[in-house]
């Protein structure tokens, strides 16, 4: 059987393997039963979900599983998947379940399992998950019981509380900002925390209808954002995902602030305060070279990862480093949480804002993206590029012409039959001929 987890969790299409009610009650069962052979009391999970219209009979099945293994659910409700690790954590469950797929459409869904220290679950745990799903294939689905919900109001307060006391001397009065939702997780829950500190809200796409979810909002169509932040000329824009566990930016001018813009931003703050740790920022291999160069201006080193949240965090604790994250938003704070939360980097950003005085298209001065282009190619199998002769001399010829003022990176998709060809540099033409000429002869060879 294909490998179910990822490095986000398990993600399909609602209603079909491996998202459906038996294998999602499976999953439930095999969770319980894993956590009672180590238990000497009954494990207690909590769940909570996006605003996805099959999030809660998703959640019905994976609580009827959970029960029928001995393990008891309460459930968060609509809530974001780093607001689910905090109360795992908080209040001390056994194990924390989000549904949600992120930023995909609202007719896929997925499942994320946390740990009590706010991690994901490791891969042992999963594997013993995807070998129980196998052997109950086929089986027949119990009939699903009612949530328990008498907890889920309390928790989402502890949740905005706990954000608000971790910038309890922010105030925001005077500043105008822009919230966009992505009719998501943090519909109900980022107007009540920013409404806190005092800002003028002006709240966007926080209507959420089952399938409107990402659908021309949030984070994955930035533009809008841009624009609504200049229309009604605010001081700040942010944009989230589905579950809000990364967001994107706008600044005054209506200028994108990424996870780059975002990566140097906080850098230099924080080491201005004496939290860098060991001068030193995670990001992953596509994060600009720019970024790398501007972090070396600043005597700041730049350690990259593979792409995945799962990668920078495992990253960030090994080397004890203070900020890591991605280009698309998602920023980790390891002394604060262990996963991305793009409510807890927006307001990190603003405390950033407040304290230097400055909007925020100041504070990003210094980073400079340099050009990039990326071009995915199909291929028939995934052959190591270095063991194709015409792929590896194009290759060194693409970085011998770089000279070191660019970047070539070369990748396999970990989901589809794709080469990604990706090359930064200072000139936008010559680039896309060279990552031309090396698409062209990846296509000759593997396509």
């Amino acid at each position: 059987m294909k490998k179910l987890f990822g490095t986000d969790g398990m993600r399909g299409l609602a209603g079909e393997f491996p998202l459906d009610e038996q294998t999602i009650f499976t999953v439930g069962k095999s969770l319980a039963r894993q956590f009672w052979r180590t238990n000497d009391a009954a494990p207690l999970f909590v769940t909570g979900r996006d605003t996805r219209e099959s999030g809660e009979w998703i959640e019905r099945a994976f609580h009827a599983g959970a029960g029928s293994g001995g393990a008891p659910c309460i459930s968060a409700g609509i809530i974001t998947t780093p607001g689910v690790a905090f109360l795992t954590k908080e209040r001390g469950f056994d194990a924390g379940i989000v549904i949600s797929a992120s930023h995909n459409p609202f007719y896929d869904n997925g499942i994320k399992i946390f740990s009590p220290s706010g991690k994901k679950i490791d891969g042992e745990t999963e594997r013993e998950i995807e070998k129980e799903i196998l052997e109950n294939r086929g089986a027949v689905m119990t009939t699903l019981p009612g949530i328990d919900h008498s907890w889920t109001a309390s928790f989402q307060d502890i949740y905005i509380a706990y954000l608000a006391g971790e910038f309890e001397d922010l105030s925001l009065g005077g500043l105008k900002m822009v919230i966009d939702c992505a009719n998501g997780a943090a519909s109900a829950l980022a107007p009540k925390l920013f409404d806190r500190f005092g800002a003028e809200l002006i709240v966007v796409n926080c209507e959420p209808n089952g399938t409107n979810i990402n659908e021309n909002c949030g984070s994955l169509f930035i533009e809008n954002l841009q624009e609504k932040v200049v229309d009604e000329g605010a001081d700040f824009g942010v944009a989230f995902d589905g579950d809000a566990d990364r967001a994107l930016f706008s600044d005054e001018k209506g200028n994108l602030i990424d996870g780059d813009a975002i990566l140097w931003i906080m850098s230099r703050h924080l080491r201005k305060h004496g939290k860098l740790a060991n001068g030193k920022v995670v990001a992953t291999v596509m994060s600009n070279i720019g970024l790398e160069s501007a972090l070396k201006s600043e005597n700041i080193e730049l350690l990259r990862t593979s792409v995945g949240d799962k990668y920078v965090l495992d990253e960030l604790l090994k080397t004890g480093s203070a900020i890591g994250g991605e280009q698309s938003g998602h920023i980790i704070f390891p002394a604060r949480s262990l996963v991305g939360d793009g409510m807890l980097t927006a307001l990190s950003l603003l405390e950033a804002i407040r304290e230097n005085g400055k909007p925020l298209s100041e504070l990003a001065e210094g980073f400079t993206r340099f050009p990039q282009i990326l071009v995915n190619i199909r291929v028939k199998q995934k052959t190591p590029f270095d063991e194709v002769p015409n792929i590896a001399d194009v290759s060194a010829q693409v970085e011998k012409e770089l000279g070191g003022a660019g970047r070539l990176l070369l990748r396999y998709s970990g989901t589809e039959n794709l080469a990604r060809v990706m090359i930064e540099g200072k000139d936008q033409s010559e680039i896309h001929g060279q990552a031309q000429r090396l698409a062209d002869v990846i296509e000759r060879a593997l396509g």
